[in-house]
């Protein structure tokens, strides 16, 4: 009798020590938005669409968002499929067409999206969008974009849902990843352009993210720090992206960077191909200012040796 009374106490705290766990989790994997009080004030600000150009440009939205097998760069259809060790992303709607599209957001949505990785309808976004490094953008930078956003063509259709293995498919477990990888600091000053250095590190860290390709990840997702920009596997596992550091193009200058940027050709006389050449034609598209300061603040980052494929 002693030892099925025990049993039914032991049975018991396990119980509640699951569903206390459950609720722990739950609670703490919740969506939640990165706002501040100021930035909802200053978000209600008109954005400037020619400068929110510049961010859509330097951003490499179209390079995701426009809609495949039509030149436009600016019908952001989506539809692109991406792959990963964790299943096929589709790229979304991303067009002002108030249906399929993002037409009904407010400019607050977008900031949400981009900052705080998290949906209208107060979901977790995969972090497939980058927004690990959008989180850094300015709140002008999201003003100016989302106005730049509305004045582009309207596109009907809804691309494919995402085609995730499970657990990966459990949108909430991306809030227990975001406590490990996602930890961002914001700085209003990121983008002032009279700092050429200053500009540069936003336009590679932030905007451009170069980061979430040009760099290693562990089996979660999650970007190796010590070799951040050292090169690594394509993330749709084609190919290997190159080592970006001085210890990979360290022996190029800033003219050359900015020729292989700009002109997809490198010192070796190598073309660039794949995704890069995207990029590539966004990069052409930036001020000079821009190209050079990029260009000045990759001979900065830390020499790193590439890791093994």
């Amino acid at each position: 009798m002693k030892r099925t009374r025990s049993r039914l106490i032991a049975g018991s705290m396990l119980l509640g020590l699951i569903v206390l766990g459950s609720a722990i989790t739950w609670i703490i994997s919740a969506p939640r938005s990165r706002l501040t009080h100021s930035d909802l004030v200053l978000l209600e600000r008109p954005g400037d669409p020619e400068k929110g150009r510049l961010v859509f440009t330097a951003a490499d939205c179209a390079s995701c968002h426009a809609s495949p097998g039509q030149p436009e760069r600016t019908h952001l259809g989506g539809g692109l499929a991406l792959a990963s060790p964790f299943g096929t992303f589709h790229v979304p709607n991303i067009s002002p067409d108030p249906q399929d599209g993002i037409g009904k957001w407010r400019t607050r949505d977008l900031a949400d999206a981009l900052l705080s990785g998290v949906s209208p309808s107060g979901e977790h976004y995969y972090p497939a969008l980058p927004y690990t490094s959008y989180a850094m953008m300015t709140i002008e930078d999201v003003r100016n974009l989302m106005a730049y956003l509305l004045t582009l063509p309207r596109v009907s259709g809804t691309p494919s849902p995402h085609e995730l293995t499970f657990p990966f498919d459990v949108r909430r477990l991306v809030g227990l990843w975001k406590l490990i990888f996602f930890h961002p600091r914001r700085s209003e000053s990121a983008s002032e352009p009279l700092n050429s250095l200053n500009r540069g590190r936003y336009l590679v860290e932030v905007l451009g993210h170069c980061a979430e390709c040009h760099s290693p990840r562990n089996l979660l997702g999650g970007i190796k720090r010590g070799t951040r920009f050292a090169g690594g596997a394509d993330p749709e596992g084609v190919g290997f992206a190159p080592n970006i550091t001085p210890a990979g193009i360290g022996g190029w200058s800033k003219d050359e960077i900015i020729e292989t940027l700009t002109h997809r050709r490198t010192p070796a006389f190598r073309v660039i191909g794949s995704s890069m050449a995207d990029v590539v034609t966004d990069i052409s598209q930036l001020p000079r200012s821009d190209q050079e300061a990029i260009a000045s603040y990759l001979k900065t980052l830390p020499a790193r040796p590439t890791p093994s494929p």
